[in-house]
C-alpha cells in the first residue's frame, strides 16, 4: 500500500516517525562523536528505527576495526546508554524518550561478502 492510499492520520504519524528517526540519528551521531568518552573504535550510526508506539529506538551502527573492537564498542554503548538517553532527551523534545537499543549493522559486511563472491565469478 502506498503512502497516498493510507488514511491521513496514519500518513501524518508515518511522516512524524520518519522525521523523528532522522533527527535522532543526527543527534546520536553528535552525542557519540562529542560527548561519549568511553567508546572504542570509530562509530557510524547507519540508521535509526523508532517503533510505532514510540517505546524503542533501535540505533544501527558500524565500527571500524576488528570483531574484538566491535564487542568492546557494544559494551561501551551499553554502559553509556543512560548517559546517551539523557543527552538525547535534552536535545530532542519528546514527552518520553524511548528505550535505546544499539545493534551492530551487518549489512556492510554482507555487502562486502557478496562483492567478493561476484569478483570470484568473473
Amino acid at each position: 500500500m502506498t503512502l497516498s492510499k493510507l488514511p491521513q492520520c496514519k500518513r501524518l504519524k508515518m511522516v512524524k516517525v520518519d522525521r523523528l528517526e532522522t533527527l535522532v540519528q543526527r543527534e546520536l551521531s553528535l552525542i557519540l562523536q562529542r560527548e561519549v568518552k568511553d567508546q572504542v573504535g570509530f562509530i557510524t550510526i547507519t540508521g535509526v528505527k523508532v517503533t510505532n508506539e514510540l517505546s524503542f529506538i533501535f540505533a544501527y551502527y558500524t565500527v571500524y576495526g576488528t570483531k574484538e573492537d566491535r564487542a568492546k564498542t557494544q559494551e561501551s554503548l551499553d554502559r553509556a546508554k543512560g548517559f546517551i538517553k539523557n543527552q538525547l532527551a535534552s536535545r530532542v523534545k519528546m514527552r518520553k524518550v524511548p528505550e535505546l537499543v544499539f545493534k551492530f549493522d551487518e549489512s556492510y559486511e554482507k555487502g562486502m561478502k557478496i562483492d567478493d563472491l561476484l569478483k570470484d565469478i568473473k
